[in-house]
């Protein structure tokens, strides 16, 4: 799992306030279509209610689920190769799929913690509580598919910004359509 001091923590901070200030006003002129950048947040259900290191991730805007979550994510939109918007039975999905390191988290928190859950969150620009994965069985492909609280469109928005990033840091891998 990735750690950041508290003088990186505090730097991170320093700068998003200075782009906000920056590029902030402007972004609301950025219309459908618009070639953000979306961040990706995975998180892991705590076990213990300890303020310090833990916070409540109320996850779907409808009917909210509270869930206490990990303050640190275990992968973020730097360990992602590919997003898709995928079609199933009764509506659409976003899949992610994550590069070795990520492989190698989700293998190892999913046998560690089976049963719990994984919190996903987005920012595009405004920060939102996706969805919820729960881990059932040991995720060993690195991919997570889950029901995104969010319209199609805003779905697509996501994997669209996502996969944008992805290419910006190199890490994008096209997925070949499997034939049926």
């Amino acid at each position: 799992m990735k750690t950041t001091t508290v003088k990186q923590k505090t730097f991170f901070a320093f700068l998003l306030l200075i782009g906000w200030i920056l590029v902030g006003p402007g972004c609301a002129s950025l219309g459908r279509g618009s070639k953000q950048k979306v961040h990706l947040r995975v998180y892991l259900e705590a076990s213990v209610n300890d303020p310090t290191q833990t916070m409540v991730a109320p996850v779907y805007r409808k009917e909210p689920v509270l869930i206490r979550i990990q303050k640190e994510p275990i992968l973020d939109e730097r360990d992602l190769v590919h997003a898709a918007v995928v079609k199933g039975m009764g509506g659409y999905s976003i899949e992610l799929v994550f590069d070795f390191h990520g492989k190698l988290v989700l293998q190892q928190v999913s046998n560690a913690y089976r049963g719990r859950r994984l919190v996903l969150q987005a920012v595009f620009p405004e920060a939102r509580w996706l969805g919820i994965v729960r881990m059932n069985r040991p995720i060993m492909d690195g991919v997570l598919t889950f029901t995104p609280d969010a319209t199609q469109q805003e779905a697509q928005r996501i994997v669209d910004g996502l996969n944008r990033v992805a290419r910006k840091l190199g890490n994008y891998v096209p997925l070949v359509p499997t034939k049926s």
